[in-house]
């Protein structure tokens, strides 16, 4: 479960004060999938970030009981001057996983070869992305965060792959995704929210959710 507590969170932008939530209270349960739609520069990632615990609310409490990723795509803890191997052994040890298991299932759907075992730095952005998805997908959660949309490459195998583990995964776990679309949405959420001018609006149906963000939009 991810509950905000009248969490209220804003910027200061140089000439004015923007503000992200004000005064929001929700909950994400286990099982009910979440989507969140907002427009571009409402402060999507942000939201995400606070879920995540990346960011801390201005105001307000953020109760987190479940096991719940980072966005997705994003891993905490990497260092570049380590190979992909040490990076893989270590987040495993710092999430209580089996070390062997992390580097055999990155190795494989990384399928980057001789590089696995080369400095992160050393990688084109490409092997880079695979690396850090795969990574992200060796680990499991209750709550996966995914901001704006799902993560891919530019290799067609990898994609595949990777889409495949991920759709099973999802299947199973609960998903909070924010988009200014609501395409994605309709995929894997089971309930929704749109967010206006710092206020989060939660309904129980997308279709719900839509009418609103589409006649203010």
């Amino acid at each position: 479960m991810i509950e905000f507590r009248n969490v209220s969170k804003s910027f200061w932008t140089g000439k004015t004060r923007k503000v992200i939530l004000d005064q929001a209270t929700f909950r994400v349960e286990l099982g009910r999938s979440l989507g969140i739609l907002a427009p571009n520069g409402t402060g999507k990632t942000t939201i995400i970030n606070m879920m995540a615990g990346l960011e801390k609310p201005d105001e307000g409490r953020i109760v987190r009981t479940s096991k719940i990723s980072f966005p997705l795509g994003v891993v905490s803890g990497i260092n570049k001057a380590q190979t992909a191997q040490e990076n893989c052994r270590y987040i495993a040890r710092l999430y209580g996983l089996d070390p062997d298991h992390v580097e055999a299932f990155c190795r494989y759907l990384c399928g980057i070869k001789e590089y696995f075992d080369m400095p992160v730095a050393t990688f084109s952005q490409g092997m880079r992305s695979r690396f850090m998805f795969a990574l992200m997908l060796s680990l499991e959660f209750d709550i996966y965060l995914i901001d704006e949309g799902m993560p891919s490459t530019m290799d067609a195998e990898f994609n595949r792959k990777a889409g495949e583990i991920l759709h099973e995964r999802l299947m199973t776990s609960t998903v909070v995704i924010v988009s200014h679309s609501s395409r994605i949405l309709e995929r894997y959420c089971t309930s929704a929210a749109v967010l206006l001018d710092g206020r989060l609006h939660m309904f129980d149906t997308l279709a719900e959710a839509k009418a609103m963000y589409n006649y203010d939009s």
